[in-house]
Formats: structure tokens, C-alpha cells, sequence
């Protein structure tokens, strides 16, 4: 049933009290508005996967200062940490980000403008800025709920670094920091809101080093072994390879060091490869195939290959009981709307634009129902450990790609601000709804039971892996060989 909260109808489960969650829904509000400025900090420290110390820092911080017992550096990872409240069951975990992209330094302006040209390069372009502040947010208003009496059980925040590519929770969960959860609940920034028990696409992620001889590329181009020729003939591999894969693959790459000097026969040159698809036992069939491309690439330079593998992640576990208590609090919630300023810098924006979308979109939530998005996430490894479900928020101008420039410089405006907010009281309505109401969290779990089909979790990460990093450092080299 719904609850009138001013202009906003509020969902409310039968037996819950109203007031009772309209507190947690306002706190959440404050607290969000509270921590706008750290996210603010986050945007413009914009620190790269598992190079996070500031960011995971000051969001510690202010959970510590809360009274949430805080653990860092846990997983062996120095920028993740959890922070929890209450005792005793239900656990209730909610995840943040804060990792940024490369090449991606941007000015909260309309228009192409670095924000530092002295910066090291990246910005928030998939919003992890607010990511983290958001779900931390929740996690407090939930936390006073719980020391209330209000609500019983545990809330635990997860810091989770490095979601692009370093697939930090991967890590987190085969130490199995999420076996104790109930559920768990997440939520996403974007172009337009979106719920539903959606999926993903399952990734493996290496990095190919190539190392070959150099010499004059002119003089004397025989005693020489490229490193890059190596690297291309990969590249022209995998390209290829694409034609004989499973519908729904995605292979791309990256060249992350190709050489100083064209009149120089490049002794080192390395790649960034990535393989997808919607099921992570398709993937781990591919992996092997892309290593015979580089090392294919090896052999007809006689240089030699040296191989990362990075880990790879799952597809996300769709949970529809959870979706459903998400999307009609997020529904029930959003009153996101844009004020004059707002709606100037989002037609400037929408030039740079190939195609434009609506504003009235900011209104709606689109149903993800039984859909797979192309992109890739570590959540998707937590989601097969435990019910997860989570949401994505408008926090961009209706139309803006992810991974750009124009994502980077909405997420420095009052409009990801709002988005924020709305994610914040999102995920504390859900969440206290979840603590109010032990038949959803058992319903959550016999699906989840259901979905798994007697399979069980196994990580895509090698035995003994450790996490990488410096995954996000300038490429290694050996010297001597």
C-alpha cells in the first residue's frame, strides 16, 4: 500500500509503521545532503582501481564517527573496508564504489574542459562518487533504526574499490566476506532509472606483455624483434576469433604501451584484453582461446609473452523478490525533476550528443525485467553468494553514455546530487522494509536457492590469487632478458 509523505507517495508494507519508515526514508535524505561534499572530494580526487586511499578513507572516516564498527584493508585489499551496525540477524549488506576511469579528466561544464590539465587524467565516468556516498548514507539511517529499537539486526556497509576491471569483490566474496549476509542490495548512477531483476555480462579480464629486442628500425630492422608486431598480430587474432564465438560475446582491447620512437623496434609492448558474455562458464571457454591468440602472436615474432590474468567475474543473479520491494520504493520515491540551471546545462549538454533523449524520462523507472545490460560487474559475484538486488538511478542528463566525458562532468552537478539522494532513500526503504519483514528476506532466499539450481559458487579467480594492485600502473617491464 502507499503512504502520502507531502508531494511523495511513499510505499509502505502492510505492518510496517509509517512513521517509522518515513524516518529512516528522511534520514537518508539527510544524511546524502550531509555527504554531498565528500562526494564532491571523491569526484575530484578521482583515484584510480585499488589506488583509492582518499576515498576510502574519508568515507571510513565518517562511518567510524557514526559509532559503525569499521574494518579496513580487509581481503588484502588497503582501500576496501566494511562498517557495521547492530547484532545478530538479519544481516543486510549494501555495497559502494569509488574507483574512477582513465582519460577521462572533465570539468562539471556542458563542453569539453579538463578539470586539472596537472591531473593524473581520471573522473568519475561511471559515478562510483556517488555510488559510495549514497549507499553509506543508507547504511546510517538504517544504523539509527537499528540503535532505535525501531528495527533489529545488522547493517554492514561494504567499501568495495577497483569495480572497473580489478573486480575487487570478486576477491571479497572467495574470502567469503558476504557468506553471513541475507541479502544484499546495491544501486547504480545512470541516464534514467531503472529496477527489475535484471542480469549482466559475465568477464574475464588479462593483460599480454610482449618482449622482443630492439633495434634501428631503418639501419638494421633484421636484428630486431617488435614487441608491438606482436601485440597487433593479437589484436588481429582476437578480431578474427570474434566471427567463431557464441552470440553475445564481446572481445576488446586496449594498447597500454606500443613503443617511444618510430625509428625504434619496440622491445616491449603491452595489451589489455577483455572477453564477455551473458554466461560465465561461455567465458571461461573463451579465455583459453584468447591466450592462443597472444601467444600466437609470440610465435610468428619470436618474441616472448608474458601473461596477467586479471580475474574474471559473473553474470548477475537475478533476485525478482528483491526487484520488486526496489522498484516500488524507487517508483513510490522519485521526484526527480530538473530547476532552470539544471535544464540550461542539460540542453548545452545534449548537443554534443548523437541522439537526445526526453526529459520527462528523469519521472519514470523503466522495468529491467528478464533483460541482460552489456555492461560487466563484481557484483555479479556477490549475487551468486547471496540475494542481491539493486537499482539504477538517474544522476546524469537523460541521454548521457556511460564512460564519457559528459558522465564525468554531470556527476559535478546538483543533478547527481538529487540522483544521489534519491538512491540514498531508495536503498534505506528497501532495506528497512527487509529488517521490518523476515518473509521477503525468506523469499529472497528460496529464489536464490531456486536460480542457483544446485550449483554453488565458484570463483574465476586462480588458486592463491592475490589481488592486483597495480593493475592500473604503467605497464611492466623486465630488463635483462
Amino acid at each position: 500500500m502507499y503512504r502520502t509523505l507531502g508531494a511523495i507517495v511513499l510505499f509502505v508494507l502492510p505492518g510496517v509503521a509509517f512513521a517509522q519508515k518515513e524516518a529512516a526514508v528522511k534520514s537518508a535524505a539527510g544524511h546524502s545532503d550531509a555527504n554531498w561534499p565528500t562526494a564532491l572530494k571523491i569526484w575530484e580526487w578521482a583515484e584510480p582501481g585499488y589506488q583509492e586511499t582518499k576515498s576510502s578513507a574519508a568515507l571510513a572516516d565518517i562511518a567510524e564517527k557514526a559509532g559503525l564498527k569499521v574494518k579496513r584493508g580487509i581481503a588484502g585489499i588497503p582501500t576496501a573496508f566494511t562498517a557495521e551496525f547492530g547484532s545478530g540477524k538479519p544481516v543486510i549488506g549494501i555495497l559502494g564504489e569509488y574507483d574512477a576511469l582513465p582519460e577521462l579528466n572533465q570539468d562539471a561544464s556542458p563542453f569539453r574542459k579538463l578539470r586539472d590539465e596537472n591531473a593524473n587524467g581520471y573522473g568519475h565516468a561511471c559515478g562510483h562518487h556517488l555510488f559510495g556516498v549514497a549507499s553509506l548514507s543508507a547504511t546510517l539511517a538504517l544504523a539509527e533504526q537499528i540503535q532505535a529499537g525501531t528495527i533489529r539486526g545488522t547493517v554492514r556497509f561494504y567499501g568495495c574499490p577497483a569495480e572497473e576491471g580489478g573486480a575487487a569483490k570478486a576477491f571479497m566474496a572467495r574470502d567469503g566476506l558476504f557468506n553471513d549476509c541475507d541479502t544484499v542490495l546495491h544501486w547504480h548512477p545512470g541516464s534514467r532509472n531503472v529496477a527489475g531483476d535484471s542480469s549482466c555480462l559475465a568477464r574475464v579480464a588479462a593483460k599480454f606483455r610482449f618482449h622482443g629486442a630492439a633495434a634501428h628500425a631503418a639501419g638494421s630492422p633484421e636484428k630486431g624483434r617488435s614487441a608491438l608486431d606482436a601485440l597487433e598480430l593479437t589484436a588481429h587474432a582476437t578480431e578474427l576469433l570474434r566471427e567463431h564465438c557464441p552470440d553475445f560475446t564481446r572481445i576488446h582491447h586496449t594498447i597500454t604501451s606500443g613503443g617511444g620512437a618510430p625509428n625504434v623496434v619496440p622491445e616491449f609492448a603491452e595489451g589489455f584484453f577483455y572477453v564477455r558474455h551473458p554466461k560465465a562458464e561461455v567465458v571461461q571457454k573463451l579465455y583459453p582461446r584468447l591466450k592462443k591468440c597472444a601467444e600466437g602472436g609470440a610465435i610468428a615474432t619470436e618474441t616472448k609473452v608474458e601473461i596477467e590474468y586479471l580475474g574474471g567475474t559473473y553474470e548477475l543473479l537475478p533476485n525478482n523478490a528483491l526487484a520488486q520491494v526496489a522498484k516500488k520504493n524507487l517508483i513510490a520515491l522519485n521526484d526527480l525533476k530538473m530547476g532552470a540551471d539544471e535544464l540550461k546545462f542539460a540542453l548545452r549538454l545534449q548537443e554534443t550528443f548523437p541522439d537526445k533523449a526526453a526529459f520527462e524520462s528523469l519521472g519514470k523507472v523503466d522495468d529491467a525485467a528478464g533483460k541482460t545490460g552489456m555492461g560487466s560487474t563484481d557484483v555479479g559475484d556477490v549475487s551468486w553468494v547471496v540475494p542481491t538486488t539493486g537499482v539504477s538511478v538517474a544522476c546524469w542528463v537523460p541521454g548521457t553514455p556511460g564512460h564519457s566525458w559528459q558522465a564525468v562532468a554531470c556527476g559535478g552537478t546538483t543533478l547527481a546530487k538529487k540522483g544521489m539522494n534519491l538512491a540514498s532513500r531508495t536503498l534505506a526503504a528497501t532495506g528497512f522494509d527487509l529488517f521490518a519483514d523476515p518473509k521477503l528476506i525468506a523469499a529472497a532466499k528460496a529464489e536464490h536457492a531456486q536460480r542457483l539450481d544446485g550449483k554453488t559458487y565458484k570463483s574465476m579467480l586462480e588458486k592463491s590469487q592475490k589481488p592486483p594492485l597495480d593493475y592500473r600502473n604503467p605497464p611492466k617491464r623486465k630488463v635483462g632478458e
